[in-house]
């Protein structure tokens, strides 16, 4: 035995071996306690389970161990050693080699798990509980056959199976699209309450928050059902782009996580309406990135320094990654990005690599310079693209400019395209335009008549685009809303327009809010009134206005409460005047999805109710009086009554949750009524939570503040602290009150969960360090709460936060 002091030190977090013989082997042996892991990083208890989470430096907290990701070791044998009557399921990494009774003791029993491929120790996992789960086959394009399990608490197994579904696509789609093939024998999925994030790809044994994997008809809505599809896809993907081919240190976490974000928006594509996913995924960067990179937390998708690893887990790391990723796709084609990939693997299976190693594959394997487009990585922000045109003589001739914090101009791919505008005919199909000067000028002649662009289709770049114009062309987005041949930037005229009549609103202009009005109006109706139209998300989407975060984006100065306020009344305006329509077509939607029967999760049912609960959303806006509350009340209760799942009873719920006057009795009623049909099932109580989180109400505040005392509500529980706290954040009228009150609200919350939870809190504060790009007084007032946590003592997590928040 090796003697302290002599032999090792101990510090903190660290252990020195001193003088270590070449070749020597080392034992350790640890005492943790996971019963009081409320960190939910290393080994700890949830449930009826032991289980782990190592990314990105838990396993630290299990063992002393160079736990950097290019530190690949072999796992050539993990034994699990546990009571077999409460823990009969005990699971690592990799391939069941062993199990049995343990010696000496017939009341415990052993299994001994091998991983032959070499992996970081962030990917190491096990799982010891009294758990239940189905199973199933996979037989890989080699002929190989894999045995699938998910397991989860007993009472929760029936909703299981749509990820057993979702996880057989995602090895096909893999195979199909890039020819990767699953390498283990056996491939597991464990279930858990207790979560920092949504999944963890650990090699041959995925451990799960139950938010990302159960799913049935009565506690899962549509978007649930699609998420869970989609982050099944994603760890699935890990398998090669994050295990076998992972990342040198963690400033490269992009390469893994960007890429594989991806990969499943690929697949979720491939599954569903690729229209529909495309305006999904925007809708979320914008809402969330977007802000992310205007604020104190900025940083480019490859990090150059950080105090807290887990505080880089970011929307800008993941989400713009993935755009960055889809830009080589946009510029090199399918086929050239399926060679740099392929190459990529070949390079550099089994090894810890860098962007630049990727950008490097991507080039060699097309055979074009990317030296340009490799700047993406070092640049923070969010660019700005500038355009301006000019048709003469069958010429059309367009000017780029663009603008970012990079010193040198970056490779922006801009998707184009031409529209005649005398019959709404595409001229000119999409074609890629190279933006890699700081202006540019691309010429199109040949042309018969005036025609309008279609510029940044598909949204081919994680840009601003904006005329150099200074007044909006109200007649040119209108025509793009009705003829435009790319379904994205069709929806994307539609939402400039309302963005624009929104903040024509908020700034008082009667006049040019008048005039955005016409427009909005005239798209509104097209939409709400076209029956031929075959993708109802899509037109669902089409309808709805911009949310309040993406609005907030588009100002200098945000001033909350004038965002809601406007979004409120220009909403009302639309339902008012759209009424008989929208009531219309509310009811043969009903009639629609009575008439389908058997509750189905393809896309023509998921679009119907979305579309029959956007126009639900509108009808419900027209509230003023007490015979509107009444009877906008009552045609909520109904739906909420009738629902045949969670995604129209939610719907209901929301709607009436912001229910007051004469309508609050039925939003008491139903509140109630949710919460007791939910039968303690946490996926609903979490959505019971969010709802009154969410409420447009003027004592919301106090209700949020009340609700923490709530016996359901655990400050020890992730997915609580989200949905309650959270969901209270993104409120913005509620968060944002003028007394200052949310913020300190928040504060006080925050300075209870840093002492449980550092992971989590840190994420929540993020909601807090924006304070200058707000109004001088509510400015004021958030930094205020900030300084003050600033003065406790905190954890490095949310310290480098507030710090970050306080300083740039």
């Amino acid at each position: 035995d090796l003697e302290l002091g002599k032999d090792f030190t101990l510090a903190p977090g660290k252990l020195s071996v001193l003088s270590p013989k070449d070749g020597a082997w080392l034992t350790t042996v640890c005492e943790i306690v996971p019963e009081e892991n409320t960190q939910l990083q290393g080994l700890y208890r949830s449930g009826p389970m032991y289980c782990t989470q190592c990314e990105a430096m838990g396993f630290r907290r299990i063992t002393y161990f160079p736990d950097r990701p290019d530190n690949m070791s072999t796992f050539q044998s993990v034994k699990l050693t546990a009571d077999a009557k409460s823990f009969p399921i005990l699971l690592s990494n990799g391939n069941l080699v062993e199990q049995g009774k343990a010696t000496n003791d017939e009341s415990r029993h052993y299994a001994i798990w091998s991983d032959p491929f070499p992996k970081p120790s962030y990917l190491f996992a096990a799982v010891a509980g009294n758990l239940a789960s189905i199973k199933d086959e996979y037989t890989t394009m080699s002929g190989k056959k894999v045995h699938l399990e998910i397991f989860t608490e007993a009472e929760s197994v029936h909703k299981l199976q749509h990820a057993m579904d979702s996880l057989k696509n995602a090895m096909k789609w893999d195979e199909d699209r890039f020819g990767l093939e699953y390498d283990l024998g056996i491939y597991n999925i464990v279930v858990t309450s207790d979560f920092n994030m949504g999944a963890m790809e650990n090699k041959g044994l995925n451990i799960f928050n139950s938010t990302c994997v159960l799913a049935d008809q009565k506690t899962a809505t549509d978007d649930d059902y699609e998420r869970v599809e989609g982050v099944i896809g994603h760890e699935y993907f890990h398998n090669w782009t994050g295990n076998r081919v992972t990342c040198r240190d963690w400033f490269q976490l992009t390469l893994k996580e960007g890429l594989t974000v991806f990969r499943d928006q690929e697949f979720s594509s491939d599954m569903n309406s690729r229209g529909v996913i495309r305006v999904e995924n925007v809708r979320r960067l914008r809402a969330g990135q977007f802000a992310e990179d205007a604020g104190p937390m900025s940083h480019p998708i490859r990090p150059d320094s950080y105090i807290a690893m887990d505080n880089f887990y970011t929307a800008t790391v993941y989400n713009k990654g993935s755009e960055i990723i889809r830009m080589y796709q946009t510029i090199l084609g399918v086929e050239g990005f399926n060679k740099g990939m392929k190459l990529y693997f070949e390079r550099h299976d089994g090894t810890g690599v860098t962007c630049d190693d990727f950008l490097a594959a991507m080039a060699d394997a097309n055979g074009v310079d990317l030296s340009q487009f490799g700047l993406w990585y070092s640049t923070s922000g969010t660019p700005t693209v500038s355009y301006s045109s000019e048709y003469k003589d069958g010429t059309f001739i367009l000017t780029l400019s663009q603008q970012s914090k990079s010193q040198t101009p970056l490779h922006i791919p801009i998707s184009f395209g031409l529209l005649d505008k005398a019959t709404g005919g595409e001229v000119v199909p999409t074609t890629v335009l190279d933006l890699k000067e700081e202006t540019q000028t691309f010429t199109f002649g040949g042309l018969k008549g005036d025609v309008i662009p279609s510029i940044l289709r598909e949204f081919s770049a994680p840009v601003k685009l904006q005329s150099t114009s200074a007044e909006m062309d109200i007649e040119e987005l209108g025509f793009l809303a009705a003829y435009d041949t790319d379904g994205f930037n069709r929806w994307e005229a539609g939402q400039k327009l309302y963005t624009y009549l929104i903040l024509q609103t908020t700034e008082g202009n009667e006049e040019g809010s008048e005039a955005a009005l016409g427009g909005a109006e005239e798209v509104f109706r097209r939409i709400l009134t076209d029956k031929g139209a075959t993708d109802f998300s899509i037109q669902a989407y089409a309808l709805t206005l911009p949310t309040e975060s993406t609005l907030a984006e588009e100002v200098e100065v945000i001033d909350p409460i004038a965002i809601h306020k406007a979004r409120r009344a220009v909403k009302a305006k639309l339902a008012r005047k759209f009424r008989g329509e929208l009531l219309a077509r509310y009811n043969e939607l009903t009639d629609l999805v009575k008439g389908n029967g058997t509750f189905k999760v393809d896309a023509t049912s998921i679009g119907q109710r979305r579309l029959r609960n956007v126009c639900l959303d509108y009808l419900c806006s027209i509230k003023d009086t007490a015979e509107e509350q009444i009877e906008a009340a009552g045609l909520a209760m109904n739906h909420f009554q009738i629902a045949a799942g969670m995604t129209d009873k939610k719907a209901a719920l929301h709607a009436l949750a912001s229910m007051d006057g004469e309508g609050s009795a039925a939003r008491e009623e139903a509140l109630q009524k949710f919460y007791d049909d939910a039968e303690g099932d946490a996926l609903v109580v979490n959505k019971w939570f969010a709802v009154q989180a969410l409420a447009d109400l003027p004592d919301v505040i106090e209700r949020v503040r009340k609700l923490t005392d709530h016996p359901d509500f655990s400050i020890t529980n992730p997915n609580r602290l989200r949905f309650l706290l959270g969901a209270f954040t993104q409120n913005q009228a509620a968060f944002h009150n003028e007394t200052g009150i949310g913020y300190e609200f928040m504060r006080e919350m925050l300075e209870k969960v840093d002492k449980v939870n550092p992971t989590t809190c840190s994420r929540l504060a993020n909601c807090m360090i924006r304070w200058r790009r707000y109004d001088k007084k509510r400015g004021e007032l958030m930094k205020k709460q900030l300084e003050v946590l600033a003065s406790s003592k905190l954890s490095a997590d949310l310290f480098e936060v507030v710090d970050r928040g306080i300083k740039n």
